[in-house]
């Protein structure tokens, strides 16, 4: 009889007639979050590349200048001293994060994926706990722990007096000690990146390695490393990013004028000088050079990023 079902047959309740994916309805989940990008990163970037070429505090008194805040950023003696200094010191912050805590990480993630290590869980908290925890907080504390007059009997009593000194007052080692400040807040991301990346890796390649008679570190030069690839490079541009754009740490441990001497002053702090609050001892923002110097930050980011990207993320 018709209306019935033939045996053996069953019917589809999600037919073609039911749902449609060439309708174009999944574009309106993306909607909300279209309008959120759109508001908060999309306007602001394009904002802040059409305010680079004007020169003014306000929308009244801003007049178009064209690239002449770029030719003064990198022509006029204050500025560019000031913005290759920053550049070089992004540039070692950078290096430093790249070095310590990606290769720590990428340490603690092999050694966390061990089945035979005990107690896993535990050791991954403890490395996470760090970055749960607020960058002011953290640069206040070890602020304290590097100041000589904090520290200077607790290290005298334990035989360390040789490390009671002005780390962060002297300019050869203020930006190392804030870098690394840095690396020991920020590690637990890159080793939980890179244990779930070890984590997908197939315990049939590992056990043929080992019935191969393959060493640990040739298991994870010829295997681990290349199929975790993606995830490093992933890792990095996040890392070059971030760093780019850091602010906060150098703002709690130090200050927005990147003492001593603007030895630790930073990409950020330099936009933030500038644009915001104002270069001293002026003391007057200027949005237009501001703007200028976060277009240009843009771009580097862009040059890098794009790379490191095609190369890590077509392996095969």
């Amino acid at each position: 009889m018709t209306g019935k079902n033939e045996p053996g047959k069953r019917r589809n309740v999600f037919s073609r007639s039911s749902i449609d994916p060439s309708a174009g309805y999944w574009l309106l989940y993306l909607l909300p979050a279209l309008f959120f990008y759109i508001i908060f990163m999309a306007y602001p970037l394009l904002d802040s590349l059409r305010l680079s070429f004007f020169r003014g505090g306000t929308s009244e008194s801003r007049i178009f200048v064209g690239l002449d805040n770029f030719i003064q950023l990198f022509t006029v003696k204050g500025n560019a001293e000031r913005y290759w200094g920053a550049f070089g010191h992004t540039c070692y912050f950078f290096l430093i994060h790249m070095l310590v805590q990606n290769c720590l990480g990428i340490l603690f993630a092999v050694m966390l994926t061990n089945k035979t290590m005990r107690g896993r869980g535990a050791y991954q908290t403890i490395i996470f706990i760090p970055a749960t925890l607020a960058v002011l907080v953290t640069g206040y504390l070890w602020k304290l722990l590097l100041n000589p007059v904090w520290s200077g009997d607790m290290l005298t009593k334990i035989g360390l007096d040789f490390l009671a000194r002005p780390w962060l007052g002297e300019a050869k080692t203020a930006l190392t000690c804030v870098s690394l400040v840095s690396c020991w807040q920020w590690v637990g991301i890159p080793t939980m990146m890179f244990v779930a990346g070890l984590q997908n890796i197939s315990d049939d390649l590992l056990e043929v390695a080992d019935i191969e008679g393959c060493s640990p570190w040739q298991t994870f030069w010829k295997i681990k490393l290349p199929l975790i690839m993606p995830v490093a490079g992933m890792i990095a541009i996040l890392t070059f990013v971030n760093n780019f754009n850091a602010f906060d740490v150098v703002f709690a441990m130090e200050n927005v004028n990147g003492p001593p001497g603007y030895s630790t002053d930073l990409i950020g702090t330099l936009f933030y000088r500038v644009g915001i609050a104002g270069q001293h001892p002026i003391g007057i923002p200027d949005p237009g050079m501001g703007a200028a110097i976060a277009t240009i930050t843009f771009f580097v980011l862009a040059l890098g990023v794009l790379p490191t990207l095609r190369m890590t993320q077509s392996r095969d």
